[in-house]
Protein backbone atom coordinates (compact mmCIF):
# COMPACT_ATOMS: atom_id res chain seq x y z
CA UNK A 1 0.00 0.00 0.00
CA UNK A 2 2.98 2.52 1.15
CA UNK A 3 4.84 1.65 -2.46
CA UNK A 4 0.86 2.41 -4.52
CA UNK A 5 0.89 5.79 -2.47
CA UNK A 6 4.56 6.64 -3.46
CA UNK A 7 4.41 5.29 -7.41
CA UNK A 8 1.22 6.67 -8.83
CA UNK A 9 2.20 10.79 -8.21
CA UNK A 10 5.30 10.07 -10.48
CA UNK A 11 3.41 7.99 -12.95
CA UNK A 12 1.50 11.13 -13.38
CA UNK A 13 4.26 13.15 -13.80
CA UNK A 14 5.69 11.49 -16.25
CA UNK A 15 2.55 11.14 -18.16
CA UNK A 16 1.96 14.56 -17.88
CA UNK A 17 5.66 15.29 -18.87
CA UNK A 18 5.17 13.14 -22.30
CA UNK A 19 1.76 15.22 -23.56
CA UNK A 20 3.54 18.21 -23.04
CA UNK A 21 6.60 17.33 -24.95
CA UNK A 22 4.27 16.12 -27.24
CA UNK A 23 2.15 19.00 -27.64
CA UNK A 24 5.37 21.14 -28.37
CA UNK A 25 6.24 18.86 -31.35
CA UNK A 26 2.98 19.20 -32.64
CA UNK A 27 3.45 22.71 -32.24
CA UNK A 28 7.14 22.86 -33.82
CA UNK A 29 5.74 20.42 -36.63
CA UNK A 30 2.61 22.98 -37.47
CA UNK A 31 4.87 25.93 -37.00
CA UNK A 32 7.41 24.88 -39.63
CA UNK A 33 4.40 23.68 -42.27
CA UNK A 34 2.89 27.04 -41.84
CA UNK A 35 6.52 28.72 -42.22
CA UNK A 36 7.75 26.45 -45.31
CA UNK A 37 4.44 26.55 -47.37
CA UNK A 38 4.71 29.25 -49.96
CA UNK A 39 1.63 31.46 -49.95
CA UNK A 40 0.27 32.28 -53.62
CA UNK A 41 1.99 35.48 -55.18
CA UNK A 42 -0.89 38.47 -55.36
CA UNK A 43 -1.76 39.58 -58.81
CA UNK A 44 -0.96 43.36 -58.88
CA UNK A 45 -4.15 44.97 -61.70
CA UNK A 46 -3.02 46.63 -64.46
CA UNK A 47 -3.90 50.71 -64.04
CA UNK A 48 -5.84 50.56 -67.83
CA UNK A 49 -6.95 53.97 -66.11
CA UNK A 50 -4.12 55.68 -65.79
CA UNK A 51 -3.07 54.33 -69.53
CA UNK A 52 -5.73 55.46 -71.05
CA UNK A 53 -5.20 59.59 -68.77
CA UNK A 54 -1.63 59.69 -70.52
CA UNK A 55 -2.77 59.07 -73.94
CA UNK A 56 -6.01 60.89 -73.76
CA UNK A 57 -4.41 64.21 -73.56
CA UNK A 58 -1.93 64.20 -76.22
CA UNK A 59 -4.78 62.31 -78.19
CA UNK A 60 -7.01 65.56 -77.79
CA UNK A 61 -3.73 67.84 -78.63
CA UNK A 62 -3.14 65.85 -82.11
CA UNK A 63 -6.89 66.08 -82.36
CA UNK A 64 -7.10 69.36 -81.94
CA UNK A 65 -4.25 70.19 -84.24
CA UNK A 66 -6.10 67.99 -87.37
CA UNK A 67 -9.60 69.65 -86.09
CA UNK A 68 -7.84 73.77 -86.63
CA UNK A 69 -6.15 72.22 -89.84
CA UNK A 70 -9.26 71.17 -91.22
CA UNK A 71 -11.08 73.99 -90.55
CA UNK A 72 -8.46 76.37 -92.27
CA UNK A 73 -8.50 74.31 -95.60
CA UNK A 74 -12.19 74.12 -96.08
CA UNK A 75 -12.75 76.50 -99.18
CA UNK A 76 -8.44 76.22 -99.56
CA UNK A 77 -7.04 74.97 -103.37
CA UNK A 78 -3.41 74.77 -102.54
CA UNK A 79 -3.13 74.05 -98.96
CA UNK A 80 -4.22 70.17 -98.87
CA UNK A 81 -6.73 68.85 -96.11
CA UNK A 82 -6.16 66.38 -93.38
CA UNK A 83 -8.50 63.78 -95.58
CA UNK A 84 -6.47 64.28 -98.68
CA UNK A 85 -2.75 64.26 -96.69
CA UNK A 86 -4.23 60.72 -95.07
CA UNK A 87 -4.97 59.17 -98.78
CA UNK A 88 -1.53 60.35 -99.92
CA UNK A 89 0.21 58.59 -96.81
CA UNK A 90 -1.94 55.48 -97.07
CA UNK A 91 -0.57 55.27 -100.88
CA UNK A 92 3.63 56.80 -100.07
CA UNK A 93 3.76 54.06 -97.03
CA UNK A 94 1.93 50.86 -99.03
CA UNK A 95 5.42 50.67 -100.94
CA UNK A 96 7.88 53.01 -98.91
CA UNK A 97 11.28 51.00 -100.57
CA UNK A 98 10.69 51.32 -104.37
CA UNK A 99 13.78 51.72 -106.33
CA UNK A 100 13.81 53.33 -109.91
CA UNK A 101 16.73 55.15 -110.08
CA UNK A 102 19.42 56.62 -107.60
CA UNK A 103 16.73 60.03 -107.74
CA UNK A 104 13.73 58.15 -107.46
CA UNK A 105 13.40 55.64 -103.96
CA UNK A 106 10.55 55.27 -101.72
CA UNK A 107 10.98 57.79 -98.61
CA UNK A 108 11.90 54.64 -96.91
CA UNK A 109 15.13 54.38 -98.82
CA UNK A 110 15.31 58.25 -97.58
CA UNK A 111 15.00 58.04 -93.99
CA UNK A 112 17.32 54.97 -94.01
CA UNK A 113 20.15 57.29 -95.60
CA UNK A 114 19.56 60.25 -93.31
CA UNK A 115 19.90 57.69 -90.58
CA UNK A 116 22.93 56.07 -91.98
CA UNK A 117 24.63 59.74 -91.94
CA UNK A 118 23.41 60.93 -88.65
CA UNK A 119 24.93 57.43 -87.42
CA UNK A 120 28.41 57.99 -88.89
CA UNK A 121 28.72 61.83 -88.25
CA UNK A 122 27.46 61.10 -84.79
CA UNK A 123 29.81 58.34 -83.91
CA UNK A 124 32.67 60.27 -85.39
CA UNK A 125 31.86 63.26 -83.11
CA UNK A 126 31.54 60.38 -79.78
CA UNK A 127 34.83 58.94 -80.73
CA UNK A 128 36.65 62.45 -80.42
CA UNK A 129 34.22 64.50 -78.09
CA UNK A 130 34.08 62.76 -75.39
CA UNK A 131 37.63 61.92 -74.80
CA UNK A 132 38.26 65.89 -75.37
CA UNK A 133 35.76 66.71 -73.05
CA UNK A 134 37.34 64.11 -70.28
CA UNK A 135 41.07 65.86 -71.36
CA UNK A 136 39.58 69.41 -70.82
CA UNK A 137 37.75 68.85 -67.31
CA UNK A 138 40.78 66.79 -66.14
CA UNK A 139 43.68 69.23 -66.84
CA UNK A 140 43.11 72.95 -65.91
CA UNK A 141 46.27 74.34 -68.38
CA UNK A 142 44.06 72.42 -71.41
CA UNK A 143 41.00 73.68 -70.48
CA UNK A 144 42.05 77.19 -70.54
CA UNK A 145 43.44 76.76 -73.96
CA UNK A 146 40.60 75.28 -75.49
CA UNK A 147 37.42 76.95 -74.43
CA UNK A 148 37.86 80.27 -76.02
CA UNK A 149 38.34 78.02 -79.12
CA UNK A 150 35.00 76.33 -77.95
CA UNK A 151 33.30 79.46 -77.19
CA UNK A 152 34.30 80.72 -80.50
CA UNK A 153 33.02 77.86 -82.89
CA UNK A 154 30.31 76.40 -81.35
CA UNK A 155 28.00 79.56 -81.83
CA UNK A 156 28.28 79.25 -85.69
CA UNK A 157 25.96 77.59 -87.61
CA UNK A 158 26.26 74.13 -88.87
CA UNK A 159 25.35 75.22 -92.69
CA UNK A 160 28.56 77.57 -92.25
CA UNK A 161 30.69 74.80 -92.43
CA UNK A 162 28.76 72.40 -95.36
CA UNK A 163 30.99 74.83 -98.01
CA UNK A 164 34.03 73.77 -95.81
CA UNK A 165 33.20 69.81 -96.51
CA UNK A 166 32.05 70.26 -99.82
CA UNK A 167 36.01 71.94 -100.62
CA UNK A 168 37.91 69.46 -98.35
CA UNK A 169 36.12 65.94 -99.47
CA UNK A 170 35.05 67.28 -103.25
CA UNK A 171 31.52 65.31 -102.53
CA UNK A 172 28.07 65.73 -100.90
CA UNK A 173 28.04 62.89 -98.80
CA UNK A 174 31.04 63.05 -96.80
CA UNK A 175 30.57 67.15 -96.53
CA UNK A 176 27.32 66.04 -95.28
CA UNK A 177 28.56 63.50 -92.47
CA UNK A 178 31.01 66.43 -91.57
CA UNK A 179 28.52 69.14 -91.20
CA UNK A 180 26.84 66.50 -88.78
CA UNK A 181 30.13 65.71 -86.78
CA UNK A 182 30.94 69.65 -86.11
CA UNK A 183 27.51 70.26 -85.06
CA UNK A 184 27.06 67.17 -82.66
CA UNK A 185 30.45 67.57 -81.05
CA UNK A 186 30.08 70.79 -79.17
CA UNK A 187 27.09 69.37 -76.46
CA UNK A 188 29.27 66.44 -75.98
CA UNK A 189 32.51 68.10 -75.26
CA UNK A 190 30.98 70.52 -72.84
CA UNK A 191 28.68 68.20 -71.14
CA UNK A 192 31.92 66.25 -70.53
CA UNK A 193 33.80 68.26 -69.33
CA UNK A 194 31.51 70.06 -66.87
CA UNK A 195 30.81 66.78 -65.35
CA UNK A 196 34.42 66.04 -64.74
CA UNK A 197 35.06 69.43 -63.13
CA UNK A 198 31.86 68.58 -60.81
CA UNK A 199 33.18 65.32 -59.56
CA UNK A 200 33.92 66.00 -55.81
CA UNK A 201 37.31 67.41 -54.92
CA UNK A 202 37.41 64.46 -51.88
CA UNK A 203 37.72 61.70 -54.39
CA UNK A 204 40.54 62.76 -56.48
CA UNK A 205 42.32 63.84 -53.26
CA UNK A 206 41.66 59.93 -51.82
CA UNK A 207 42.89 58.79 -55.51
CA UNK A 208 45.89 61.03 -55.01
CA UNK A 209 46.59 59.15 -51.67
CA UNK A 210 46.24 55.64 -52.78
CA UNK A 211 48.55 56.88 -55.41
CA UNK A 212 45.51 55.29 -58.33
CA UNK A 213 47.35 55.72 -62.16
CA UNK A 214 44.92 57.90 -64.12
CA UNK A 215 43.66 55.39 -66.06
CA UNK A 216 41.80 54.29 -62.69
CA UNK A 217 40.89 57.40 -61.66
CA UNK A 218 39.01 57.56 -65.14
CA UNK A 219 37.45 54.27 -64.88
CA UNK A 220 36.87 54.12 -61.09
CA UNK A 221 36.20 57.88 -60.16
CA UNK A 222 35.08 60.23 -63.13
CA UNK A 223 33.59 58.00 -65.67
CA UNK A 224 30.67 56.74 -63.51
CA UNK A 225 30.25 60.53 -61.99
CA UNK A 226 30.39 62.00 -65.44
CA UNK A 227 28.32 59.46 -67.19
CA UNK A 228 25.05 61.01 -66.81
CA UNK A 229 26.18 64.39 -68.27
CA UNK A 230 28.04 62.45 -71.10
CA UNK A 231 24.38 61.08 -71.74
CA UNK A 232 23.06 64.25 -71.96
CA UNK A 233 25.63 65.75 -74.22
CA UNK A 234 24.73 62.61 -76.61
CA UNK A 235 21.17 63.35 -76.43
CA UNK A 236 21.44 66.74 -77.41
CA UNK A 237 23.67 66.47 -79.53
CA UNK A 238 21.60 63.80 -81.61
CA UNK A 239 18.92 65.88 -81.81
CA UNK A 240 20.95 68.49 -83.23
CA UNK A 241 22.45 66.11 -85.81
CA UNK A 242 18.63 65.23 -86.69
CA UNK A 243 17.81 68.78 -87.34
CA UNK A 244 20.71 69.56 -89.30
CA UNK A 245 20.76 66.53 -91.68
CA UNK A 246 17.76 67.75 -93.19
CA UNK A 247 18.62 71.30 -93.90
CA UNK A 248 22.39 69.60 -95.31
CA UNK A 249 20.62 66.95 -97.55
CA UNK A 250 18.36 69.78 -99.45
CA UNK A 251 21.63 71.78 -100.15
CA UNK A 252 23.82 68.31 -101.43
CA UNK A 253 20.93 66.74 -103.01
CA UNK A 254 21.25 62.61 -103.37
CA UNK A 255 19.41 60.30 -101.48
CA UNK A 256 17.93 61.30 -97.89
CA UNK A 257 14.89 62.85 -96.58
CA UNK A 258 16.27 66.66 -96.29
CA UNK A 259 16.58 65.99 -100.24
CA UNK A 260 13.27 64.36 -100.95
CA UNK A 261 11.58 67.45 -99.34
CA UNK A 262 12.97 69.51 -101.35
CA UNK A 263 12.64 67.30 -104.53
CA UNK A 264 8.65 66.74 -103.57
CA UNK A 265 8.48 70.78 -103.58
CA UNK A 266 9.82 71.36 -106.61
CA UNK A 267 7.34 69.11 -107.60
CA UNK A 268 4.55 70.76 -106.33
CA UNK A 269 3.35 67.90 -104.17
CA UNK A 270 2.57 69.89 -100.77
CA UNK A 271 1.03 66.72 -99.44
CA UNK A 272 4.28 65.04 -99.30
CA UNK A 273 6.47 67.38 -97.57
CA UNK A 274 3.38 67.47 -94.97
CA UNK A 275 4.04 63.68 -94.77
CA UNK A 276 7.65 64.13 -94.52
CA UNK A 277 7.39 66.93 -91.74
CA UNK A 278 5.26 64.58 -89.76
CA UNK A 279 7.75 61.65 -90.23
CA UNK A 280 10.93 63.74 -89.49
CA UNK A 281 9.21 64.54 -86.39
CA UNK A 282 8.46 60.88 -85.31
CA UNK A 283 11.79 59.98 -86.07
CA UNK A 284 13.30 62.57 -84.62
CA UNK A 285 11.24 61.53 -80.95
CA UNK A 286 11.53 57.68 -81.43
CA UNK A 287 15.39 59.05 -80.99
CA UNK A 288 14.94 61.20 -78.32
CA UNK A 289 12.86 58.88 -76.59
CA UNK A 290 15.23 56.36 -76.89
CA UNK A 291 18.22 58.49 -75.63
CA UNK A 292 16.20 59.99 -72.36
CA UNK A 293 15.25 56.28 -71.76
CA UNK A 294 19.01 55.26 -71.37
CA UNK A 295 19.62 58.16 -69.36
CA UNK A 296 17.55 57.37 -66.72
CA UNK A 297 19.22 54.31 -66.43
CA UNK A 298 22.12 55.72 -65.09
CA UNK A 299 22.78 58.47 -62.21
CA UNK A 300 25.74 58.96 -59.83
CA UNK A 301 23.60 56.96 -56.66
CA UNK A 302 23.69 53.65 -59.37
CA UNK A 303 27.52 53.45 -59.02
Amino acid sequence: MVSAVFHTPLAASAELQAQKLAHEKSSALSASTLVTVPSAPQKIPFDWSGVLLKALFPLVGLGLLVGLWGLATINSTTFPSPLETFKAAVTLFSDPFYSKGPNDQGIGWNILFSLERVAVGFGLAAAVGIPVGFMIGRFKVLNDMVSPLISLLRPVSPLAWLPIGLLVFKAANPAAIWTIFICSIWPMIINTAVGVQRVPVDYLNVARVLNLSEWTIIKKILFPAVLPYMLTGVRLSVGTAWLVIVAAEMLTGGVGIGFWVWDEWNNLNVKHIIIAIFVIGVVGLLLETALVAIAKRFSYDDV
